[in-house]
């Protein structure tokens, strides 16, 4: 029988959050109007109005990745929407679909076997942690998610703490997909002026993201002034590459950090994997020399550790690109 729960915040609060029921608890219990808690202000909803039909983010085909046409596209694609999608990209589609497969298995899972990968239960909340929002306790209005994050240092380490019921095709994915992010990276630092610092790619971010069939995905238009959004559509067996902060950042501001959001489905459960690509705790994080051209370029981007960085993200809610980038910013 589902639990039934008192609406009042606290309450709800409690219920998904410390007891780790998630926002598929609320659906469970047979909650039929949202709360209140996670209500948006009418000014900051989603408004299907602003989004733009004739524009999408470019669709690439990454069979000849090196291929210099390819390359300009990742390139200019990278510089003005900071979002694209790529097919033929060599991780097999069978892969991609036990690992969707997978992850609505874990979430199908009892409360009770989910709840021992909560912040406080986590064997090692560095490799494994499951939770919802974005940062519960700093949200005035939570966002409708939840989520498993899975940290990569070591397979040995991740067959030891990952829930056994997708450990095995979250590390195939990874493995499927390593090739393709260096290869993204080669280019992407190669447009950058940067061959031969070819481990600095380590100290950039970007995000491999695979969105099931179901979309709710929209990228801020390249004009970003006007306030409008454009819809990532599903393609079946591409993988949307999304440019992060840090790499903006590393850049100098060539290459573009979009605001982007995903709208949940009535009627259906929507899913999203993403990998992303970090940085070292320690590291330091700023435009690289090789980008300001021996100084003939004004750094826009200030050093910080990246460390930091993160510690200033969490610490407060989700509120668009400026209230993190600023943090990078000279």
């Amino acid at each position: 029988m589902s639990p039934t729960i008192n609406t009042n915040p606290s309450n709800i609060f409690d219920f998904v959050v410390k007891q780790g029921n998630g926002v598929k608890g609320l659906v469970d219990s047979g909650l039929e109007i949202v709360p209140n808690l996670y209500t948006q202000p009418v000014e900051i909803r989603f408004d299907a109005r602003k989004v733009v039909i004739e524009e999408s983010i470019p669709v690439i085909d990454f069979t000849n990745w090196d291929d210099p046409d390819v390359v300009e596209s990742i390139s200019n694609a990278a510089s003005k929407w900071g979002f694209f999608q790529i097919v033929n990209h060599g991780v097999p589609l069978k892969v991609l679909e036990d690992l969707k497969a997978a992850i609505h298995s874990f979430f199908e899972l009892p409360v009770e076997e989910k709840r021992k990968y909560l912040k406080e239960n986590s064997p090692s909340q560095s490799v494994v942690r499951y939770g919802t929002s974005f940062s519960p306790e700093s949200e005035e209005i939570l966002e409708w998610k939840d989520f498993l994050r899975l940290g990569y240092a070591s397979e040995d380490e991740a067959n030891t703490f990952w829930p056994p019921i997708i450990k095995h095709q979250a590390l195939d994915y990874m493995k499927k997909s390593e090739v393709l992010i260096k290869k993204l990276f080669r280019i992407l630092l190669k447009t950058l002026n940067t061959t031969g610092v070819g481990r600095h790619s380590d100290t950039s971010t970007l995000t491999v993201l695979l969105q099931d069939e179901i979309g709710g995905l929209y990228v801020r238009g390249i004009d970003e002034s006007t306030d409008t959004w454009v819809h990532v559509p599903p393609i079946d067996g591409a993988l949307i590459i999304n440019i992060g902060d840090v790499f903006e950042a590393i850049s100098n501001g060539r290459f573009k950090s979009s605001e982007h959001q995903a709208v949940a489905n009535r009627n259906k459960n929507r899913i999203s994997v993403p990998i992303f690509v970090t940085p070292g705790p320690d590291a330091v994080i700023g435009p690289l020399p090789q980008v300001l051209e021996n100084g003939e370029e004004e750094a826009k981007y200030k050093q910080v550790v990246y460390s930091d960085y993160l510690k200033y993200c969490f610490g407060k809610p989700h509120d668009g690109k400026k209230s993190t980038i600023e943090y990078l910013m000279t």
